[in-house]
């Protein structure tokens, strides 16, 4: 997976600049939402808004999906270790690649939702969720804004990798 490699220079440190503000975007709309969420629902509140969604209060001690949920808690720490060395690759493959603009995207929205989630690891020992999607009695599992941007950030970089492959074609 070789990429072309962008120097530090002035353009380069605005654009960094400019893929850390986004994160730090992120990061807040998911902080200012489990503050929210914390302080009007008691876990397990819900409240419904469509027949597909509601609003509810979920804590996820695992990962995705709640993987590992029921660890005796040792879990806590080796998501938010895992979180914080990824937030580090993320920033040094953000100052290394931050002209391209589809891929420090990708990075920026995971790096916003890394730290977000592992902000809650630490301060609760827990996730916050409380976006709740469902159909004709099947629920996605709970998530929140940070989850949603790792997604996000995700798709876009399969997305990049596609369109990197298609162009050395």
């Amino acid at each position: 997976m070789a990429r072309r490699t962008f120097s530090a220079t002035s353009t380069g440190s605005a654009s960094m600049l400019q893929w850390l503000g986004l994160a730090t975007i992120i990061l807040m709309a998911d902080q200012f939402t489990k503050v929210m969420i914390l302080g009007f629902y008691q876990l397990g509140d819900s409240t419904y808004v469509t027949s597909f969604f509601n609003v509810v209060r979920a804590h996820n001690s695992g990962a995705a999906f709640s993987f590992l949920a029921g660890a005796s808690g040792w879990q806590r720490w080796f998501f938010t270790v895992i979180g914080v060395l990824a937030a580090g690759l993320i920033l040094w493959l953000l100052k290394s690649h931050a002209g391209q603009r589809l891929f420090a995207f990708s990075m920026a929205c995971i790096l916003g939702g890394a730290i977000g989630n592992v902000i809650d690891r630490v301060r609760f020992g827990y996730v916050v969720d409380f976006l709740d999607f469902h159909w004709h009695g099947w629920h996605f599992p709970a998530f929140n804004v940070a989850d949603s941007a790792i997604t996000v950030g995700a798709a876009c970089l399969i997305l990049d990798e596609l369109l990197r492959v298609r162009r050395g074609r």
